[in-house]
């Protein structure tokens, strides 16, 4: 019983993580990165669809994305979305490539990256202590309905705030290592 509530646990936490790691990787660093275009929808004959399911994207360098678009009629769509976006880029067609040079970031855009880091971490700590309080809820219905002994129980409730601060301690550290690559200048 003790081993599911923490199986339960531990998958609900990783999910959490995996939440945190997916919203930091949309967090602009100021480094070129495919994953910047990833909320851009281009009307593509009446549909919104991701530009990586229309173009080939590529980062030949730090500070430069290229958007090698499928259909050739389709990059200036593409460039019209980028442009549209409110990602303050500024896209240049190159023929059938779409180049787009990567603005560093102001000291004033790193501090508010750094907040939407520190939230979206706060938001993963949330999640995570949701799951615990789901975990100790497990354990006490367990113990009033003599699955498990009070012991086991105290035990199984031990185990679980050890997994929690664990975890905890991880949000911390991403959560840290990410600001650190956005204010790296």
């Amino acid at each position: 019983m003790i081993d599911d509530v923490l199986a339960e646990l531990n998958d609900g936490i990783r999910k959490s993580l995996d939440a945190l790691r997916r919203e930091l990787a949309k967090v602009r660093t100021g480094r070129a990165h495919p994953s910047i275009l990833d909320r851009v929808r281009v009307d593509y004959y009446g549909t919104p669809t991701p530009i990586s399911q229309m173009a080939n994207v590529g980062v030949p360098d730090a500070s430069l994305l290229t958007v090698k678009p499928w259909e050739k009629s389709q990059v200036q769509a593409i460039d019209k979305a980028i442009r549209e976006s409110g990602l303050g880029l500024n896209p240049q067609v190159d023929g059938d490539l779409i180049r787009i040079p990567i603005p560093p970031l102001t000291e004033e855009r790193r501090k508010e990256m750094v907040k939407l880091t520190k939230k979206h971490g706060e938001e993963a700590k949330i999640a995570i202590r949701q799951h615990r309080r789901d975990a100790m809820d497990m354990l006490q219905d367990a113990i009033k309905e003599g699955e498990i002994s009070e012991d086991d129980g105290e035990r199984g409730k031990k185990k679980v705030e050890e997994t929690v601060s664990d975890h905890v301690k991880q949000v911390d550290t991403i959560v840290a290592e990410r600001e650190a690559q956005i204010m790296q200048v």
